[in-house]
């Protein structure tokens, strides 16, 4: 079996306005971790009609600093690691054709899934703290499913984060994640097992996501996961503990793991 790399595709910044530290801050931390690739997958920018202003992404206007902030990082660092760009983006029906057309004028590598909010952030709840009933778990489990068919997405991000706010482990999210992985085995995409969720689990001693009972079935289902260190401090990135804890628990149970991703073409842009 090889080796896995150490590679991280799920990295923010500041401009998300609830991460911290310098964007080269993150680079030296995943130098001294060990990583040989790191992309970076800040929140998205969207361009809404009605002038509404997230204050949880990256803004319109700010996307050209970041591209230029990444790129500038990864000349400079490009004989000890390997650095990508990216964006953590919805799937926002509506507004999809916006994100293609800027996803591929800006010559971005690739965008993950994120399922904050559907239809979007401006009218949608955010499902983290939203999915409190049957009625909110069926709509993140029909956003989920709509997002994983468009080919734009490199993979789901952690895909259990309705169990942040969803009561208990029942079986009405016990449907909901048999259908969602047994999506994923069909569609070929990889779900995340996100990194930032165990240390929120940690912190505040509850079991949310990653929840165990979702990779129990993710593994009947056959699925491939890749680790997320979804960092929103440099200092997530050299901290080893849920990363092992993480490859632990996939392997007992017998989740493979792989340490890469598909990288966007032309070809990707117009399907």
């Amino acid at each position: 079996m090889t080796k896995l790399r150490k590679t991280n595709y799920h990295t923010h910044t500041m401009r998300c306005n609830h991460a911290v530290g310098l964007d080269e801050d993150y680079v030296k931390s995943a130098l001294r971790a060990g990583y040989t690739e790191l992309g970076f997958s800040e929140h998205g920018p969207w361009n809404y009609a009605s002038g509404y202003v997230s204050h949880m992404r990256l803004s319109p206007e700010s996307t050209d600093e970041y591209l230029q902030s990444i790129r500038a990082l990864a000349q400079k660092y490009k004989d000890g690691i390997t650095i990508k760009i990216g964006l953590e983006s919805e799937y926002f029906p509506e507004h999809m054709s916006w994100l293609r057309e800027l996803v591929a004028q800006k010559q971005i590598d690739y965008v993950l899934f994120g399922n904050h909010f559907y239809p979007d952030d401006e009218t949608g709840p955010y499902y983290g703290n939203g999915t409190t009933n049957v009625a909110m778990l069926r709509s993140y489990h029909d956003s989920a499913l709509k997002g994983m068919q468009d080919p734009l997405y490199a993979y789901f991000a952690h895909p259990d984060l309705f169990m942040r706010s969803y009561p208990k482990f029942d079986e009405n999210a016990r449907s909901v994640s048999r259908s969602i992985c047994q999506a994923a085995k069909q569609l070929g995409v990889l779900l995340e097992y996100n990194l930032a969720g165990a240390l929120y689990n940690h912190e505040n001693g509850v079991e949310c996501y990653p929840h165990r009972s979702f990779w129990e079935i993710a593994a009947e289902e056959g699925c491939t996961a890749i680790l997320g260190v979804d960092a929103h401090d440099n200092d997530h990135i050299e901290d080893e503990t849920y990363r092992e804890e993480g490859l632990a628990l996939l392997k007992e149970l017998g989740i493979p793991v792989t340490d890469t991703i598909s990288f966007l073409t032309d070809a990707d842009l117009h399907k």
